[in-house]
């Protein structure tokens, strides 16, 4: 395949995600998928979708804080698109911003391991994995 310009129609780019985990008791390490970020340079694409499963988090916690799980992922969300209301992450790149968003931590919304592949629609990916991992 020839390489013409970068994100020309039908050319794959590289991509990277991560998951987004919820860990409700940490000392027990169990976890659900809360959501995903779809991060691909070539095509200037950062993006995540994440969603409350209540239900599923109260099997591993039944006091769990769900409202600070969705504010806690609502950030990711905020922090993907950038501009207002990402706070000092606003003015990163994108790239900068997927690497923070991603970096390892010990709270009770986690980032997973980094993946990647190949797509021609990073946002299609974003949705696709969501409903493959998450859903």
């Amino acid at each position: 395949m020839s390489r013409g310009e970068p994100g020309a129609a039908g050319e794959r780019e590289v991509f990277e995600y991560a998951l987004m985990r919820v860990v409700p008791r940490l000392e027990r390490g169990e976890q659900v998928n809360a959501g995903v970020i779809v991060y691909c340079r070539a095509r200037g694409f950062l993006g995540a979708r994440c969603v409350v499963d209540e239900a599923r988090l109260r099997v591993l916690d039944p006091d769990v804080d769900v409202c600070g799980v969705g504010r806690a992922l609502e950030a990711v969300e905020l922090v993907c698109r950038g501009g207002a209301g990402a706070g000092p992450a606003r003015d990163e790149d994108a790239g900068r911003r997927f690497r923070w968003l991603t970096a390892p931590r010990s709270t009770i919304v986690q980032p997973g391991a980094i993946h990647t592949g190949l797509t021609r629609d990073p946002a299609g990916e974003l949705e696709r994995l969501v409903e493959r991992l998450v859903l």
